[in-house]
């Protein structure tokens, strides 16, 4: 079987451009016809160009498809199989009332993939970076067990309180960052523009200056000659702090210094097992095995060194020991996490048990975030004050002592 990639349209006159597999351009054709598409260009396709396009069944020009959009169609989903619909109307109602070009592709796409014989699990397959693999496995558990309308709104659960949790943190940090901003701002602009305009009036005036005036005269003229150097020098920075994070060795050094770290480490460390905790609760309640649940979850718990935790304790589940224990012995997870890990084990409900774990978490971090936020604003506000302050008595002290030397 060879690939062949095809461009073609639909009923209502919509680009489409894909990869389908086929013995020869011939059968590669009916399986597009077959699709509800008629094709206009069929060629061969090396698997290089396939990894380099990713989403290779969105429609051709289309902008890539949002994780809110997403979610919304989860849900409707979810909403539309529980009133009862079969999948493929479900499916046509989900086309007629999108807005989203790009979203109306793909299910265009997924609704002839199942039209043709497939599941809905393997045709998510398509899609891999809009369906990560927690959930085409979820849904496939739900296929199996006959439960998908049930298993879809947990996974809508679930991609909605991390989308809320994704939300609060951007929010929590957005007036910090802005006042971290205008307090950059401010202080360049004096600097560069206000400060050597003063520089000729202090030396006019013939006497000594006062240490704080001329430490202020030295930053102003390193600030105005070397500016441009030391711009150079904070993207080089920071690009070269993204090329190493993005490295194995890198990665995996920063990810253990953020759920170490002495301010913010304990914060970070309570969003990952809040993450970890919901997603393999999701997985478990959704009838996944706990074995591939485990793997599942270490890819989305987004810190390398938790990771290995979860890939840890998989493997102690694997040999036989229990979740809590195998957690227990890797020393990343909290306490709670594996007490009540080792609770849902005793009763049976280890993923609901989970899942109210992850509430608890969610609270604290709530908390926290809230707490660090009322801390951040102030210290911002008092530094920003302290050093125009200094700005102002720097300024101010040569023409107090001229004004002395006068008397």
């Amino acid at each position: 079987m060879s690939n062949f990639r095809y461009k073609a349209v639909d009923r209502t006159g919509t680009s489409i451009a894909g990869v389908i597999d086929g013995r020869d351009h011939a059968e590669a054709a009916v399986k597009v016809r077959a699709l509800g598409y008629y094709p206009v260009e069929i060629k061969s396709a090396n698997a290089a160009e396939i990894s380099r396009n990713g989403n290779a069944a969105a429609p051709a020009g289309k902008k890539k498809i949002t994780r809110l959009e997403i979610l919304l169609f989860t849900r409707e989903l979810a909403d539309l199989l529980d009133a009862g619909l079969p999948m493929d109307r479900a499916l046509t109602v989900l086309i007629e009332q999108s807005d989203s070009e790009g979203l109306i592709g793909m299910v265009k796409r997924l609704q002839g993939e199942i039209r043709a014989g497939q599941p809905l699990s393997a045709a998510l397959g398509l899609y891999p970076q809009a369906f990560p693999p927690l959930y085409a496995n979820m849904i496939r558990a739900g296929e199996i067990s006959g439960q998908l309308p049930t298993v879809m709104t947990q996974l809508a659960e679930f991609m909605e309180k991390e989308q809320i949790r994704r939300s609060q943190i951007i929010a929590a940090l957005t007036y910090p960052m802005v006042l971290i901003c205008i307090a950059t701002l401010a202080v360049t602009f004096l600097l560069t523009f206000v400060i050597p305009k003063l520089t000729a009036v202090f030396k006019s005036l013939g006497a000594a200056l006062p240490l704080p005036t001329q430490m202020l005269l030295a930053i102003a003229a390193v600030v105005t000659h070397y500016g441009w150097l030391i711009g150079i020098g904070i993207v080089v920075i920071v690009v070269g702090f993204r090329r190493w994070v993005q490295t194995p060795s890198g990665r995996r050094s920063f990810d253990h210094f953020r759920i170490n770290a002495p301010l913010f480490g304990g914060l970070v460390r309570k969003i990952v097992s809040a993450r970890y905790v919901r997603t393999l609760g999701t997985l478990l309640s959704g009838g996944v095995p706990i074995l591939d649940s485990l793997e599942i979850s270490s890819t989305a718990v987004g810190n390398t060194v938790m990771s290995d935790a979860v890939l840890s304790a998989r493997s102690g589940v694997r040999q036989g020991e229990t979740l809590s224990s195998a957690m227990e012995k890797t020393n990343q997870f909290l306490p709670i996490v594996v007490h009540m890990t080792g609770v849902g084990e005793e009763t049976g409900k280890l993923g609901g048990m989970l899942l109210r774990t992850a509430g608890t978490l969610d609270f604290e971090v709530d908390n926290a975030m809230r707490r660090l936020t009322s801390l951040i604003e102030p210290l911002v506000v008092l530094l920003m004050g302290g050093f125009v302050g200094f700005i102002v008595l720097s300024i101010l002290l040569p023409i107090f002592q001229a004004d002395t030397i006068v008397k």
